[in-house]
């Protein structure tokens, strides 16, 4: 699999190597694949991390437990 830019730079597509080849011939140029996924791959997802999560949980852990057992 390759990655292709289009000449005007407004396409940006993932295709087999031949597939890559004949692009090539038509103007088309190599790029990274991280460019890829920076500008086709991941426009779709909404970013995960947005709001940070402050909830706490008053569980104890299984080393408190441990301990707790331990000094009884």
């Amino acid at each position: 699999m390759k990655c292709m830019m289009s000449v005007d730079n407004k396409h940006i597509q993932r295709v087999t190597d031949e597939k890559a080849s004949e692009l090539w011939g038509e103007g088309w140029r190599y790029v990274p694949k991280s460019l890829w996924k920076e500008k086709v791959r991941d426009i779709n997802d909404p970013p995960s991390n947005s709001k940070p999560t402050t909830d706490k949980s008053n569980k104890m852990s299984k080393a408190q437990k441990r301990h707790l057992r331990k000094s009884q």
